[in-house]
């Protein structure tokens, strides 16, 4: 996405500010829904995909066109899917001269190939045949159809839909949706009577912010959510990225014992998470930090990763996500898990900076100490060997460190073992190469 010629992004303060005026003025239209409206921007922001579920009229489409609402610059394409319905629905019609030929073109003007935004209501009323040729465009952002492949802006697509089904091309399908949502009718009095209050203002109608986020502003964001941007950088340190891992496994871990403890429910295979879907988190924990006017992400956004892992609206999926990240938090928070989290992960950094230049293997280690926790390492050498620390000692100074080193829960422990092996493969890899050298 190209961002060239734009305005300096504003501080990271007034960017969560301004996102937060946008989420308001939608919550003010779609009543009750904060924690939706807050999903659909992270996956705005991250360039993602969002499906709605619901019984008919909740909202999903008003829900959906008022997020799309206070953007401009982008293009809308909406369309209704049905049983019916040709990919030439939402590719363009086809070229019927190209078509005499054998060869299938679209005319792809004003279809959802050459739109920003898409929204696709009761999209599982679509045909298998239609909704296999839309994965290459939500995936890869390309039209590919028979000799015709042709680049696409699309930025995010909404779809609703009142039911889910599920078979080979409908899984394939829902895995281009990053970001679910289900939402429930809420028939809380009170909230009915404001519902009700802004029907009789608007109808079923979107209706236009006071202010517009420009399309462009969106792409930036989008690169800084991506960390591709240098204006706004927001830092994942060693530490939130290891414990970000951790709290996701033991997620996956949970959902998995929950599914087999369950009696007669049919499921066939187990809950898994992508690598790919993994690393995504990455980008939306940096979208979670953006939104609170933070440049660097803090424990509590990864509490929030649920907007990708589980269903927002179902309490259930929510509270065990929550549960893995508690479970992990506290682990690591009673006996300073942390901080040994942080030695080691520097510790491995160390390895790293040796595999890559062995010769720093013949220097004394002090010199690697440009950072606390590496000074920390220094200040244990010295008590442990003295001042006098020879520099052909240096394999065994650091195998000594390890296996010194205690860990205090079974997350370090874990890590640690995963730390001694790679050492064991560094110190390998470093004599072979200095034993070359000589």
């Amino acid at each position: 996405m190209n961002t060239q010629n734009l305005q300096p992004l504003p501080s990271v303060e007034a960017i969560a500010a301004e996102l937060k005026a946008a989420a308001a003025f939608i919550g003010s239209r779609v009543i009750n829904r904060e924690e939706v409206i807050e999903q659909a921007i992270c996956a705005l922001l991250t360039g993602e995909h969002m499906l709605l579920q619901s019984r008919t009229g909740a909202g999903k489409s008003l829900l959906a066109e008022q997020v799309f609402s206070v953007f401009e610059g982008a293009r809308l394409f909406r369309v209704q899917a049905s049983k019916e319905q040709q990919p030439d629905t939402f590719f363009g019609g086809l070229d019927l001269e190209q078509l005499k030929t054998g060869r299938i073109i679209h005319n792809t003007a004003d279809s959802l190939v050459e739109s920003e935004f898409g929204f696709i209501d009761e999209i599982f009323d679509a045909n298998d045949f239609t909704l296999r040729a839309l994965l290459s465009l939500l995936n890869e952002r390309k039209l590919m159809r028979g000799v015709q492949s042709v680049e696409s802006p699309l930025h995010t697509v909404i779809a609703a839909t009142n039911y889910l089904r599920v078979n080979e091309v409908t899984e394939a399908l829902l895995d281009r949706f990053m970001y679910k949502a289900i939402i429930l009718p809420d028939k809380d009095p009170f909230i009915q009577y404001k519902i009700s209050q802004q029907y009789l203002a608007h109808g079923g109608r979107t209706i236009t912010p006071p202010e517009k986020i420009p399309f462009k502003r969106l792409q930036h964001l989008y690169k800084v959510c991506r960390g591709e941007a240098t204006d706004l950088v927001i830092s994942v340190s060693n530490e939130m990225l290891y414990f970000t891992n951790i709290v996701i496994r033991h997620f996956e871990f949970l959902r998995n014992r929950e599914m087999h403890d369950k009696k007669n429910t049919g499921a066939t295979s187990d809950f898994y998470i992508s690598p790919r879907t993994q690393a995504k988190s990455l980008d939306l924990l940096r979208a979670l930090a953006l939104l609170k006017g933070r440049s660097s992400v803090v424990h509590d956004d990864v509490s929030r990763l649920y907007f990708i892992f589980a269903t927002v609206g179902l309490p259930e999926e929510v509270a065990l996500f929550r549960k893995a990240y508690t479970t992990v938090l506290n682990s690591l928070t009673s006996a300073r898990g942390f901080d040994q989290v942080t030695v080691l992960l520097d510790f491995t950094e160390i390895l790293e900076t040796l595999r890559a230049d062995p010769s720093k293997m013949k220097e004394p280690l002090s010199n690697l100490s440009n950072t606390a926790i590496r000074r920390s390492l220094v200040e244990w050498l010295k008590q442990t060997f003295g001042n006098e620390q020879p520099k052909d000692r240096n394999k065994m100074m650091l195998e000594q460190f390890l296996k010194d080193f205690i860990p205090v829960c079974d997350e370090v422990r874990e890590l640690k073992h995963s730390v001694e092996q790679v050492f064991t493969q560094t110190m390998i890899a470093v004599e072979r190469e200095l034993n070359r050298a000589s």
